[in-house]
């Protein structure tokens, strides 16, 4: 099947070749065509009358615009044709070739009323010119209606070869504009995955720099002022520090190796729900007081939704840690309900200051709200009532 396709197309290319040549350079075709006819006719006139003359030249120069000015074109020609019956009835001149010209470009390049008004003018004529040119005296009726029917199929099978030629630019023209949606659309497409991309490394990013240098802080501000009365806290916190540093570049570089495709990629395993204990111990390990409930039966959530509730939980427990307050005490909740897992963080702390004295351009409250959305689930935070901040969230189960 290969072999035959590549077999067509190569007996083919050199028409494909001709006609997006042709289409390039149409003017001078056409006036290369009306020049060589003008001369012709020209030449095989020259000895007859004045008239014979501007009747030929009259039928072959339009020729030279019957791409560029189709109706104007072709109602010069069929002008001088019907001039050329009425003038020279007797005598069929060389320029008649001009008119099965100029009907191929009214039906192949002209509006549909000009293609249709030039098949029935030159049915009309070529019948016309059949009678005019009959002689009874040497002819039977018989030949005369042959020589009428013969000229209409004529002009019909112009006018019909002109119509396909304008029903084959249409279908290329139409699948042209189709490939051209076609890669306008993939631009697009390519274009919004891109950004949707950007948009999910980021949030990774967000979510690990932002966790993890606030661990680090705490732990060596903790360290550093628990050093003179307790040594070993120092060492716990310097240890923590390691840890969260030597985590938080692991995952950096299983990140970034997607942007780079001249490495090999990094694949780590993905948090999510069964790494919410570990996230709230070293969490609770010199920084404040964490708590952790978990009520209801676990049910299975795909593994979007389980990595949305860990970046739930690390960065609610984040801020906390950042704005909440010396003294502050979290809890966090797991809910196993009937609708979905639902995933609460309180804080005591000093409640709305997590939203006023948030770090310019931070983006955990956005993030969270778009990684819950975008796994069918929703998220709400803001103050709580009594005091303390809070962050809530339904993340529905995995059907399958």
């Amino acid at each position: 099947m290969t072999r035959l396709s590549a077999g067509r197309s190569k007996r083919f290319a050199p028409a494909e070749r001709w006609y997006r040549w042709s289409a390039r350079h149409y003017v001078w075709i056409d006036r290369l065509i009306a020049a060589a006819l003008t001369l012709l006719c020209a030449v095989s006139t020259a000895d007859g009358s004045v008239g014979a003359l501007v009747v030929s030249l009259g039928m072959t120069v339009p020729l030279a615009w019957r791409r560029s000015h189709v109706v104007a074109s072709g109602g010069l020609v069929a002008a001088f044709a019907i001039a050329h019956l009425i003038v020279i009835p007797e005598m069929l001149q060389p320029s008649a070739i001009a008119v099965p010209i100029s009907l191929y470009a009214l039906a192949a390049y002209g509006p549909r009323w000009s293609s249709h008004a030039g098949l029935a003018l030159a049915v009309a004529g070529a019948a016309a010119a059949a009678v005019l040119s009959f002689d009874s005296e040497f002819r039977t009726w018989e030949s005369l209606a042959i020589n009428i029917a013969l000229l209409v199929v004529f002009a019909v099978a112009v006018w019909a070869f002109g119509d396909l030629r304008r029903v084959r630019m249409k279908e290329i023209e139409g699948l042209t504009e189709r490939a051209r949606l076609l890669e306008l659309e993939r631009e697009q497409e390519a274009e919004l995955a891109a950004v949707n991309e950007r948009t999910r490394i980021a949030r990774e990013m967000h979510d690990i720099v932002a966790h993890s240098l606030t661990v680090v802080i705490a732990q060596a501000d903790g360290g550093r002022y628990g050093a003179a009365q307790d040594p070993r806290a120092a060492i716990a916190a310097l240890e923590t520090i390691s840890a969260t540093g030597r985590q938080a570049l692991t995952d950096m570089r299983a990140l970034l190796s997607v942007l780079r495709d001249d490495e090999a990629r990094t694949f780590a395993s993905t948090p999510g729900i069964d790494d919410i204990p570990t996230l709230v111990d070293e969490m609770g390990a010199g920084g404040p007081d964490v708590a952790l409930a978990v009520s209801g039966t676990p049910r299975a959530v795909s593994v979007g939704a389980g990595l949305t509730a860990y970046r739930i939980v690390q960065e609610s427990l984040t801020n906390v840690l950042k704005h909440a307050g010396p003294g502050a005490r979290a809890r966090v909740l797991l809910d196993w309900t009937g609708r979905g897992l639902e995933v609460s963080v309180h804080d005591d702390g000093r409640g709305a200051a997590a939203l006023v004295e948030s770090s310019p351009g931070g983006q955990g409250l956005i993030g969270m709200t778009e990684r819950a959305r975008l796994h069918g689930g929703t998220l709400h935070a803001g103050p709580a009532a009594g005091g303390g901040f809070r962050v809530a969230a339904r993340l529905p189960y995995d059907e399958a």
